[in-house]
């Protein structure tokens, strides 16, 4: 298995990483529903990032995609080691791998859903399986109490909107009523994002192709609340949007500058040795 032999390659130099989302996930779906991934999630240590960015672009040569994150950044602020401390390793036969513990990955589950601006109504189900299927020791002070009010706001919306949209039973939660109080905002912009033709992409992934660059460009003259709003570690139930939207656009201007540079700077080397040989 590809998650088995990139624990081994990183194990080998003295990593220890901890695998998020996909296979994860997957694990607590049912054999009839599925889930598919195609790169692997994998987080370390701060002081290992480098090193281990250096390892993840060697794998690719292996076959091994790796999605390499340090620690878990905007995803969770629950300090590294703890998250460590508390992690489970999972054994798949042909050797171990390192996940979080059920409540710690349900958390980074709703953020990273949340940050994705709650386009992909889909990965909702990891979140409504991670819940039907929880272990018998599962932890809702651990979910909830380990994190600030404002996130904890962030999960019981998200996890309500599992229950709203894909019929998630909470009745035996502790949170089954405060589930069902989801700002009016925030379902509207979930159900326009669902609605919408165009879906966001990076405008480095589309700089080549004028069409789809285009309708990029026109995507973002109305900002997605969601992103922003938990990009600018706001809160869901402040009067407006504006001020995240607003600072969340200044946030990401540098970023996607010298993503769409390098992109173009790629582009051009990949150009120049096709015409010198």
């Amino acid at each position: 298995m590809r998650a088995v032999k990139a624990f081994s390659v990183f194990r080998e130099r003295g990593i220890e990483p901890i695998l998020i989302k996909g296979l994860a996930a997957a694990r607590f779906y049912p054999e009839a529903h599925p889930r598919l991934s195609i790169d692997m999630d994998l987080a370390v240590a701060a002081d290992d990032f480098i090193n281990a960015g250096i390892i993840a672009h060697s794998a690719e040569t292996d076959g091994l995609a790796i999605d390499l994150h340090n620690e878990l950044r905007h995803l969770d602020t629950v300090a590294w080691n703890d998250l460590l401390e508390n992690s489970v390793l999972i054994d798949l036969g042909g050797g171990t791998i390192r996940v979080l513990r059920a409540e710690d990955h349900l958390r980074v589950l709703c953020v990273h859903w949340l940050t994705d601006g709650g386009s992909n109504k889909e990965r909702l189900w990891d979140i409504y399986y991670l819940i039907a299927n929880r272990p018998p020791d599962f932890n809702w002070d651990r979910f909830m109490g380990t994190v600030s009010e404002r996130r904890q706001r962030w999960l019981i919306c998200t996890v309500g909107l599992a229950h709203r949209y894909m019929g998630l039973d909470l009745s035996d939660t502790p949170i089954k009523e405060k589930a069902l109080d989801i700002p009016k905002w925030l379902i509207n912009a979930v159900e326009n994002e669902w609605s919408s033709e165009t879906k966001a992409l990076p405008l480095e992934n589309v700089i080549y192709d004028r069409k789809k660059l285009w309708k990029q460009i026109l995507r973002r003259v109305h900002p997605n609340p969601i992103r922003d709003t938990i990009e600018m570690e706001g809160s869901l139930d402040a009067k407006t949007r504006i001020f995240y939207n607003i600072g969340n656009t200044f946030k990401r201007i540098m970023p996607s500058y010298r993503r769409i540079s390098n992109s173009l700077k790629g582009r051009i080397l990949e150009k120049n040795l096709t015409q010198s040989r």
